[in-house]
């Protein structure tokens, strides 16, 4: 399955980065013969006259939905002797400076300016008959003048074009997510149609207490996430088959699906401002451009980025990394640029692509390089780009908790954890060791991946020795593990078998050992909880076979009673032929 899995999502990324690029093309071609406007000449284009201004993303549904609406009414207006109106366009997922700047808080964002100043925010319907009405209301022709409408005029044409917005609405929305905000439910039917689709939030629920204390903050994000994400359920209860499949083990469970192969859990908060900004991230823009006078700003905000940087003509190589950057769902952010002054500042050749991630608010020194020659063409090598951005996602040093455990321990990259437990008033002096030490193996650019934490032992105690036999003391020496979570084995002990220090001349074998086999692992967990886990996982596996292949295991039913029912055919037959005289005979047998 884990093969299937990952030859899907290069699949997926090869079927992904055809479509977006054929998305994309008309909002930058010539083909549609739209004008985009960037930072250098924003503002002296719209210096004179009423321009109309979208502001889109490229990998934005809404968008691609509304492109052909936005080419009719270019085409419409230009046609016009005198349309006393421009029509133009921002591209946010490049000029993400521009667009703050102008105030865009979504996509697509329309804005009114007047011989350069900001009239107002286009926020009807996006209908081509609204949208034609609004601009003529607000095109001012060179010649003649526009003579101010009667009153009469006014008022009669007033009505109607309200009348129109509230007719419209419900056929204008329909084709966006979320149309309607509210609760999608999913089936066994329904669900794959919209996970393949991607953009969608779903919870997984069961009549559970924690289930039903959540049901009220679900509904609301639907409500805020209106137009925006698709926010959705399923009931495991009804179609638990569906909740087996997608790996649900207690409730309620949250996923977002972003598109055919590419799956997260959510494993944040429950409440409603954090469910939100999770929303936000995963539906935003997925790339910014950066600035070099930015970068330590950035590096300092983000325990980790990445950087793609890339000439002006690779289109291709990044549209490739941007779709293969969907796997983050937007975390770790990632920038772009083509300014040199970055190549001389990380010291590579101007103009050669290369992605490069920027770690533990470290701004000068890159945690990992990942250049790219030339357009990626094959699944493996779209695949090893993906895995990249996997791995480097997490900071080489942090402390571990539970808003972040799931991503650390359950990370698809599978690194070892290096685990230091500490007392609260010995959490600053763990964090500095830990953190020092998490540096030097960064610098030493070791093979193996390994993120170094620490633990708050007064929260995690009783966890942490039923786990790992930990039992910090106040004050005492720091104790450190190394953690295999994936497999539930740690490591206590350095090739010497001697307890792991806090130094690099004994953790930094330790880990190698850990991750090359050679010293003794230690089970996380005892006997009786290993064979109910391995006994559990083979009941899973038939339980999944039956509800993935019902006909193929109908058939093996089928011929295991034939089988059967021949042998006992058999066996009563011989028993028959047997008996004599009401006693059974002893035939070939020389007792």
């Amino acid at each position: 399955m884990k093969l299937f899995s990952l030859a899907r999502l290069s699949f997926t990324l090869l079927t992904s980065s055809v479509i977006l690029a054929s998305a994309a093309a008309p909002v930058e071609s010539a083909e549609t013969e739209l004008l985009v406007l960037t930072p250098d000449n924003f503002e002296s284009t719209i210096s004179e006259g009423v321009w109309f201004v979208e502001h889109f993303s490229p990998y934005c549904g809404h968008c691609r939905n509304f492109a052909p609406t936005w080419k009719q009414l270019v085409e419409q207006t230009e046609s016009k002797p005198d349309p006393g109106i421009h029509l133009a366009q921002v591209n946010c997922a490049v000029n993400g400076d521009l667009c703050r700047k102008n105030g865009i808080d979504g996509y697509p964002q329309m804005n009114l300016y007047r011989n350069g100043k900001y009239v107002e925010t286009f926020k009807k319907s996006r209908t081509i008959e609204i949208l034609t009405a609004y601009l003529d209301a607000h095109a001012e022709p060179r010649a003649p003048p526009p003579p101010p409408p009667p009153p009469a005029a006014t008022a009669t044409a007033e009505p109607p074009a309200i009348e129109k917005v509230e007719h419209v609405e419900e056929k204008v929305y329909k084709p966006d997510v979320n149309p309607h905000g509210t609760v999608l439910s999913l089936d066994e039917k329904t669900f794959p149609g919209a996970v393949d689709k991607g953009g969608v939030f779903v919870k997984f629920f069961a009549p559970c207490g924690h289930c039903k204390k959540l049901a009220p903050t679900w509904t609301q994000l639907a409500a805020d996430m209106r137009n925006t994400l698709e926010i959705a359920e399923v009931n495991c209860e009804t179609h638990g088959g569906l909740c087996k499949k997608e790996g649900v083990l207690g409730y309620p469970m949250l996923f977002y699906y972003g598109g055919k192969g590419t799956k997260t859990e959510y494993t944040g908060g429950r409440k409603i401002d954090q469910l939100k900004a999770f929303a936000n991230k995963v539906s935003g823009p997925g790339v910014q451009e950066l600035k070099f006078g930015e970068l330590e700003a950035k590096a300092t905000e983000h325990p980790v980025l990445y950087l793609l940087l890339h000439a002006p003509t690779d289109r291709a190589i990044y549209n490739q990394v941007i779709e293969a950057s969907h796997i983050l769902f937007g975390s770790p952010p990632l920038y772009t640029s083509t300014a040199s002054t970055f190549y001389d500042h990380f010291n590579l050749k101007p103009g050669t692509a290369a992605l490069i991630a920027l770690k533990d608010n470290e701004p000068n020194v890159p945690a990992a390089i990942y250049p790219i020659p030339r357009p990626v063409s094959t699944a493996d090598e779209r695949q090893a780009l993906v895995d990249w951005l996997l791995r480097h996602r997490l900071p080489t040093a942090l402390e571990l908790d539970s808003d972040n455990f799931q991503d650390v321990m359950a990370a698809p990259h599978k690194p070892l954890v290096v685990v230091v437990a500490a007392p609260a008033p010995d959490l600053p002096r763990a964090a500095r060791e830990v953190g020092a030490l998490a540096r030097q193996w960064r610098d030493a650019r070791e093979a193996a991946p390994v993120v170094f934490a620490w633990m708050d032992a007064d929260k995690w105690g009783k966890w942490l020795k039923g786990m790992y036999g930990v039992v910090p003391v106040e004050g005492g020496p720091l104790q450190a593990v190394v953690a295999n979570h994936t497999g539930l084995v740690y490591y206590d002990t350095d090739q010497f078998g001697e307890s792991i220090q806090l130094t690099p001349a004994s953790l930094f074998p330790a880990i190698n050992g850990a991750a090359k086999g050679t010293i003794p692992y230690k089970h996380s967990e005892n006997v009786v909880e290993r064979l109910a886990r391995y006994l559990n996982n083979k009941l899973v596996s038939v339980e999944t076979y039956i509800s993935e292949n019902p006909w193929y295991t109908a058939s093996y039913v089928v011929v295991a009673l034939g089988v059967l029912g021949l042998g006992l055919k058999r066996l009563l037959a011989d028993t028959e032929d047997s008996r004599e005289g009401g006693y059974l005979r002893k035939e070939g047998r020389l007792d």
